[in-house]
């Protein structure tokens, strides 16, 4: 059985769809209900839609009030709600449409609430230009020749090293405060990273989820 989650957030619509047939479990909250129904999402996929429903449902969407799940807490984001039902489900591979655009304290709002669950799921975002997500001490990516690549310290990483990027690391620490390491480019079509300590961030250039 597969454990992979499609979720939709509420920033920018997605200029297109992955196939929907590789998700055991498709979500979204309340704010991305409305612009998937304005793209004719097939709203019949959803499997539940979640959030304190501030944004307003018509009464001609109140046909998918079975699958609403109300989660008014307002001390926590809509986006970390829907995790936190996603885990208690059983699963952890979670696909992110919507994660950025619109006001931009809600996409550092979004990474913030991805970093917390890093540790008990893997989260991926899709946008327009790339995908991103918070990697693990050791990670290989396939497929991504002449794809930019940054690497974004959250906030500091100790003794990164890197193979197969026009400008390769080497054991060297780098903190968000004084380190770019940003718009590298993959000369291989696979590429290592590796490092010792803290936290990362990797932005990949624009490609479909297959």
């Amino acid at each position: 059985m597969k454990d992979k989650v499609l979720l939709f957030i509420n920033g920018d619509a997605p200029k297109s769809f992955p196939n929907l047939e590789n998700y055991n479990l498709i979500a979204c909250t309340d704010g991305a209900f409305h612009y998937l129904k304005e793209l004719n999402f097939p709203l019949d996929k959803l499997d539940f839609i979640s959030g304190d429903f501030d944004s307003h449902i018509g009464a001609d969407e109140n046909v998918y009030q079975k699958k609403f799940i109300h989660t008014p807490d307002q001390e926590r984001t809509d986006f970390h709600k829907a995790l936190e039902i996603i885990l208690e489900k059983g699963f952890k591979n979670v696909d992110v449409f919507g994660g950025s655009g619109g006001e931009q304290d809600h996409f550092l709002g979004n990474l913030t609430v991805a970093f917390g669950f890093k540790n008990q799921m893997n989260i991926k975002f899709y946008d327009e230009f790339s995908e991103y997500y918070f990697l693990p001490k050791s990670f290989v990516i396939d497929g991504v020749k002449d794809e930019i690549i940054s690497l974004y310290p959250f906030p500091s990483v100790e003794n990164i090293t890197t193979k197969g990027l026009k400008w390769e690391l080497n054991n060297i620490n780098a903190n968000m405060t004084t380190d770019m390491l940003t718009r590298n480019l993959a000369i291989e079509n696979q590429v290592s990273i590796e490092y010792e300590n803290g936290d990362l961030l990797i932005f990949i250039g624009k490609k479909l989820i297959k």
